[in-house]
């Protein structure tokens, strides 16, 4: 079974910065693209950033110049590198991978908070 663990989530200030971290762990082939989506209270679950494993990454256009993803494809981790927060940015944010087992799995983290205050 493939686990991806987050870390890194936090309370901080308007305009300061902090880094999520996700590995993933089990039994797998091989970790297509990897991604970062986050959930506000009373909203939809949106992409903010994804990586493959070819190094293309993209962003939500609220994010880009202030977010940067980057991974690690032989440790198996994703990281997001997040500037310059705002209080809009408050979410749960979550890893994902499209992982390669028997077949394609879109596997989730259990989530971290992130509270940007004004």
């Amino acid at each position: 079974q493939v686990q991806l663990v987050e870390s890194g989530g936090g309370l901080v200030q308007g305009g300061g910065s902090l880094r999520l971290s996700c590995a993933a762990s089990g039994k797998f082939v091989s970790i297509n693209a990897m991604r970062w989506y986050r959930q506000a209270p009373g909203k939809q679950r949106e992409l903010v950033a994804a990586a493959t494993s070819g190094g293309t990454t993209n962003y939500a256009d609220s994010v880009k110049g202030r977010f940067t993803i980057s991974r690690d494809n032989a440790k198996n981790t994703v990281d997001l590198q997040m500037n310059s927060l705002r209080p809009e940015d408050t979410a749960v944010y979550y890893c994902n991978a499209l992982v390669l087992t028997y077949v394609m799995t879109s596997v989730w983290g259990q989530g971290t908070q992130v509270t940007v205050s004004s």
